[in-house]
């Protein structure tokens, strides 16, 4: 059986209600994320991946930046554990293969570390504070498939 759900490619000009909608619930009511730090003017220039219940709800975003920077992966809560996330992330890595980046980084909130770790990525540096949450950066050596 395929996914109860599907994940595509969008820029903000077309996703903007539904990624602002998945980040207001996880980020900014869930997990505290003052709205002034949520909101930035990366959007913009950034690929989205929007994940979408096959009765068309917005379940799960993630955002990728034309410096191979991977951030804002959020699941709503009743998708959790369901592998929302790690699609997700795949879109998101295959985004960045087919620009031909050889490396991408994530400023992973630190329970999500064995979430990336997962996908091979490897932790550098030392946890640091972001919007009030425990962080680490990690990165990706990515191979061309």
């Amino acid at each position: 059986m395929g996914n109860p759900f599907t994940v595509s490619l969008v820029s903000w000009h077309d996703g903007e209600p539904l990624l602002r909608a998945i980040r207001e619930a996880v980020f900014i009511r869930e997990q505290g994320v003052p709205e002034e730090l949520e909101w930035d003017e990366f959007d913009e220039v950034c690929r989205h991946a929007l994940a979408l219940s096959l009765s068309g709800e917005a379940i799960g975003c993630g955002r990728i930046l034309p410096n191979g920077h991977i951030g804002r992966i959020a699941v709503m809560q009743p998708w959790r554990n369901q592998k929302v996330g790690t699609a997700l992330m795949e879109a998101l890595l295959d985004e960045a293969r087919s620009r031909k980046y050889q490396q991408v980084d994530v400023d992973a909130q630190v329970q999500a570390v064995p979430f990336y770790l997962n996908f091979g990525f490897a932790v550098v540096g030392e946890q640091f504070m972001d919007a009030g949450m425990p962080h680490i950066k990690m990165t990706l050596e990515l191979k061309q498939r």
